[in-house]
């Protein structure tokens, strides 16, 4: 296994952006106003024919982000995502085969899981820093303070669901690092161009505390 731990990573801010880009030209403003709002982690995903694209001029043209590709299903996506300037990989679940192919991965991952099995099986495998999703329908905060007891080691993502009204709640838990969302970038302030509104709502959640510590 060559996985890279993700800590250092995904701790860079409470709040990973959960980004569909649909339209190239709004990819480069989009990540200056989540990284001049505090938010540098962008999470790209693999959902419109631009999302690779997108990735490349994020990682090319933006001071300071840290681009990172979503939606990961397959194992030919990895090198796809790689050559295209994503420093991390997030995945919504993780099937043997890919969690396979992840951990030989040449960058970061955060598998996803949406119950107590799967994160016991990723963790056997080394993953120690888990994607959970979707969040709120899996069982939300309450779920993920139940596994701190028997999974100790683990720490989380959630996502899914996940808003400023219950975002504080997942990151009062010591073993969540960060949460990740879409509230930060609305679709219809992106389509309006409006990236001040990215900007306002990223400043207010780069703000957000969290119990977890990273040593």
């Amino acid at each position: 296994m060559s996985q890279s731990n993700p800590l250092p990573l995904i701790a860079r801010a409470p709040v990973i952006p959960v980004v569909v880009i649909e339209r190239l030209e709004d990819a480069v403003p989009l990540a200056r106003a989540l990284v001049e709002g505090g938010l540098p982690l962008i999470e790209v995903t693999l959902r419109t024919p631009v999302a690779l694209r997108a990735m490349s001029l994020i990682a090319a043209e933006v001071e300071g982000a840290i681009v990172g590709a979503g939606t990961v299903t397959d194992r030919s996506q990895i090198e796809a995502v790689v050559e295209a300037g994503a420093t991390y990989i997030v995945t919504p679940g993780t099937t043997p085969a890919l969690a396979q192919a992840l951990a030989e991965a040449p960058v970061p991952v955060l598998p996803g899981c949406a119950t107590a099995s799967e994160a016991m099986a990723l963790d056997a495998l080394g993953f120690k820093v888990l994607k959970f999703f979707p969040a709120e329908p899996s069982g939300g905060a309450p779920f993920l303070k139940g596994l701190a007891g028997p999974l100790p080691a683990l720490r989380f993502c959630p996502t899914g669901g996940i808003g400023p009204s219950n975002a504080p709640d997942y990151l009062a838990l010591p073993n969540v690092v960060a949460v990740g969302g879409s509230w930060v970038v609305p679709g219809d302030a992106i389509k309006a161009g409006n990236f001040d509104k990215v900007r306002e709502l990223s400043a207010a959640a780069a703000k957000l505390p969290r119990a977890a510590k990273f040593d």
